[in-house]
């Protein structure tokens, strides 16, 4: 944000442009106004005026100034109307013939500037804090030597404190050839202020202001009290006709309300007194004072009052004064508006987050870690994407960022180097943050064993197996323990970026909500709702989305982003209109549709529904053939993506014995339900045709975790933890016993391709303990030499308890060309690299360039 040029508080055109927001966005607690806003019948005089905008303004303003006669009791002569009281503060100077001012200080700028643009030279007399910066005549008449213009404010300006009208007129008395000039712009606010307009001596003048006391500052109007001779040098001084028809209605009806001004009397000091307690308790140095405003010192040990100044306009749209230009101040002073109790709290709230690092008082409440949160009007939306890629540009830009998920429904999942089970998503997320991976981002894991049941995963572990009803009774204990976990991860870093699940109107289940608008509710997160405009109905999805939301929820939406756009943005432009219309809300980003984005996959939605892996045979025949059996409870799909960076392979699905062929290598990958899956098998043909394809030789097959259990002997469930369906006879291609345990193997692992020697990393989760018969070779070893594969000693099959195994670019490589030598073809023997990183700067790109940092930045309140 610049520094303005104008010095003042209150211009809120370019405050606005300063933080990049609409005007009526921000809180002016920057320039004095009256707290009640204006006095009811202005509309009513402004109307009446503007028949008379026809003709030039009565240049005498005799109506004005018969009103302030009325009001002061001092003739008519001693009166002149300005242009507000800066014009008359400017024309002053040059009407008194004195060379010398004296300004007590700290003090308006525009003191010491009018008397430096009339040729003037300034003395200025600084304050003490000690004593709340009060005005001591005796040390004014201490520089009075020769006749000088002494201007006092009283109320001060920014301080706040009065001066003794008593005071003022003896010194006034001693020294007759100078000239007070006394500024009364805040008098109106003080109860029973005696003002010096009316009943003064000949060498004074005061300095009226209506706009702030009726809240009119856009008129500009206001009015000095003189003696006859200096009134009448300054009205010559003028320009004709400087203050408007209106301002002159408005201000004639303004001084002979004094009804209005009694209210804001009795108004203004429970105001007041909230400011003044609020800003204490945020450990700022508080002045008292009469007017309504506040002087407030900030502490040495946090930030200056620029940058506060800064921070609260672009971070919560609040304006303050900065009192570094105040002559006697440091850059640790503010003045603060007194405002209604509403925006006094939003006020205080904006300084809380602002002054969060500043270490008094200690009682002061810590302010929630800003959060963001990612909602989708449907499951598949792109809200674990759009998640990693914020996560990604906020950690590029220099931001300690987490993700978290509270509750995640996946088969595909990982583990963390202290041994802990997590979404997949959440790991890919925190490699987008560019943190390890850690259980508090998904507290909660769901893993599907069949249409009504899931395996329960609380930080990282297992507790059970469990039907709807009852993980719908166990809810509350997950969700206090996902609230434990994200205010655990939320207090180690600077911004979350939270996932939800689904849809937040989904009626069905928002009374146990714990995933989306209740996780949000807790984080205090402002929502980004998300929509896939390449799926259609992305605009029936936003609107039927808010339209299912309670008020409270729909003000926690921030905005919305159409996902996977193909073709021109603008194109859109009226059916964003209509949304805006009809919800209040912006589409704030359109995010292009990224083909091969190259990130794994959240859940198995998009691998079961051709999103991921075609169903097609390789149109190119010298192309290697790699086909993964589509189990229903299958798992960790992602242990194919890899192949994706090889040009002579063609990765593809396969869910019917009919579309199975002849390819090179069969895969059968890790599952949920392995009884169930290994009857699905033999019920489709596939157990057949795969077993057929074995016994040529001339396919590789590959099982995976439990793809590795099915093509044993035997798989047994003794404690039910998958299925009833106790124990199967496997496939029959590798003389392996398997018994799924109640532990369950949880780990990282560094292991070896015992034919080639290959290293090999990922990690392990089963609850299976296998058994192999003598004869059968080990294909993988951990480092400790264990065996975690098994290989046939008549053929290429095998498999092994590894995930991520093909993520080894080395390994990879020599699998693909250990096929290619079974068809004859020689091999490609360079390498490719599989790494995530690219992709991950990629979505950071687009979302750059679709939504901005700077926007992410603001709905964060950073």
């Amino acid at each position: 944000m610049q520094q303005q040029s104008f010095p003042h508080g209150g211009n809120l055109r370019a405050l606005a442009a300063a933080c990049g927001r609409d005007p009526a966005d921000i809180l002016d607690a920057s320039a004095s106004i009256n707290p009640l806003g204006p006095p009811p019948w202005l509309r009513d005089a402004v109307g009446a005026g503007v028949s008379d905008l026809i003709h030039y303004p009565d240049p005498e303003a005799t109506d004005l100034i018969a009103a302030a006669v009325a009001r002061y009791g001092a003739p008519a002569s001693h009166f002149v109307a300005g242009n507000g009281t800066s014009e008359l503060l400017f024309a002053l100077p040059r009407c008194t013939g004195l060379a010398r001012a004296v300004i007590p200080s700290p003090a308006y700028a525009d003191y010491a500037t009018a008397s430096h643009k009339s040729g003037m030279d300034v003395r200025r007399l600084p304050g003490s804090e000690l004593d709340g910066f009060a005005l001591h005549i005796d040390r004014v008449e201490a520089v009075l030597r020769s006749p000088s213009m002494v201007v006092i404010a009283s109320p001060a300006n920014p301080t706040g404190a009065l001066a003794s009208v008593a005071d003022i007129v003896a010194l006034a008395d001693r020294h007759p050839q100078s000239l007070f000039v006394v500024d009364e712009a805040f008098a109106d606010f003080v109860p029973d202020f005696v003002s010096l307009a009316g009943d003064r001596p000949h060498n004074v003048a005061v300095l009226l202001s209506l706009t702030k006391s009726f809240a009119i500052p856009g008129l500009r109007l206001g009015l000095l009290a003189a003696s006859p001779d200096l009134a009448d040098w300054v009205r010559r001084s003028l320009p004709p006709w400087s203050v408007s028809s209106l301002a002159q209605a408005v201000g004639t009806r303004a001084l002979a309300d004094a009804d209005f001004l009694e209210a804001t009397r009795r108004a203004l000091p429970p105001l007041r007194e909230a400011l003044a307690a609020g800003l204490a308790a945020l450990g700022l140095t508080v002045f008292p004072g009469a007017a309504n405003f506040l002087l407030a010192r900030l502490s040495l040990t946090g930030p200056n009052a620029p940058e506060v100044c800064r921070r609260m306009l672009v971070e919560h749209g609040v304006a303050l004064r900065d009192c570094s230009n105040f002559s006697g101040l440091t850059d640790r002073y503010l003045r603060i508006a007194v405002r209604p109790l509403a925006e006094t709290r939003r006020i205080l709230d904006g300084l809380a987050a602002v002054l969060d690092a500043c270490p008094i008082p200690a009682t002061r409440p810590k302010r929630p870690t800003p959060a963001l949160m990612l909602q989708g009007t449907a499951s598949n939306a792109g809200k674990s994407v759009l998640t990693a890629g914020i996560g990604r540009l906020l950690a590029r830009a220099g931001y300690r960022v987490a993700p978290f998920k509270s509750q995640n429904m996946s088969l595909n999942s990982g583990v963390t180097a202290d041994g802990l089970e997590m979404g997949r998503a959440q790991i890919v997320q925190a490699r987008a943050c560019r943190l390890a991976p850690d259980a508090r981002m998904n507290p909660i894991l769901l893993k599907p064993t069949s249409e009504c049941g899931s395996q329960v995963i609380v930080l990282g572990k297992p507790v059970g197996t469990m039907r709807v009803g009852e993980y719908i009774t166990y809810k509350p204990t997950a969700f206090a323990a996902a609230k434990d976990a994200y205010d655990a991860l939320a207090g180690e870093v600077d911004v979350m970026v939270i996932e939800g699940a689904g849809s937040p109107a989904e009626i069905n289940l928002k009374a146990h909500d714990i995933v989306n608008m209740a996780m949000a509710r807790h984080a205090g997160a402002r929502v980004l709702l998300a929509a896939d405009i390449d799926r259609g109905g992305a605009y029936a999805g936003l609107l039927g989305t808010m339209e299912c939301l309670p008020e409270d929820e729909r003000a926690m939406v921030a905005g919305y982003i159409l996902n996977r756009f193909r073709g021109d943005a603008g194109l859109l432009a009226p059916a964003n209109a209509f949304l805006r219309r009809r919800t209040g809300r912006d589409v704030l980003a359109v995010m292009p549709y990224l083909s091969h984005l190259g990130l794994p996959e959240e859940d198995s939605v998009t691998f079961k529904e051709g999103g991921s892996l075609p169903e097609t045979l390789p149109g190119d025949a010298t192309l290697l053939d790699i086909a993964v059996i589509d189990l229903p409870h299958g798992s960790n799909f992602t242990d194919c993506d890899a192949f994706a960076v090889e040009s002579d392979v063609r990765v593809r699905r396969v869910t019917a014995a009919a579309r199975l062929g002849r390819p090179d290598a069969v895969i059968v990958p890790g599952s949920k339900n392995t009884l169930a899956d290994l009857a699905w098998l033999r019920d489709s043909g596939l157990a057949a045709a795969i077993s057929a394809l074995a016994g040529e030789g001339k396919t590789e097959v590959v099982g995976l975790c439990a793809g590795l259990q099915m093509l044993g002997q035997t798989v047994s469930d003794p404690l039910g933890l998958e299925s009833g369906r106790g124990e199967a006879a496997g496939l029959g291609l590798l003389p392996l016993a398997t018994t799924l345990a109640a532990e369950k193997t949880l780990t990282l692992t560094q292991a070896v391709h015992t034919a080639t020697g290959l290293p090999l990393a990922g990690y392990e989760i089963h609850h299976g303990v296998t058994t192999a018969k003598d004869g059968l070779g080990v294909a993988v070893a951990r480092a400790d030499g264990a065996a975690i594969g098994y290989a046939a000693a008549d053929g290429p099959i095998w498999g092994a308890y590894l995930h991520g195994i093909f993520d080894a670019d080395a390994y990879r490589r020599a699998f693909c060309d250990g096929l290619r030598a079974r068809r004859g073809l020689a091999p490609v023997g360079r390498l490719a690299v599989y790494d995530i990183e690219p992709a991950l700067d990629r979505l950071a790109d687009a979302i750059e360039s679709s939504l901005g940092l700077a926007a992410v930045v603001r709905l964060l309140g950073l």
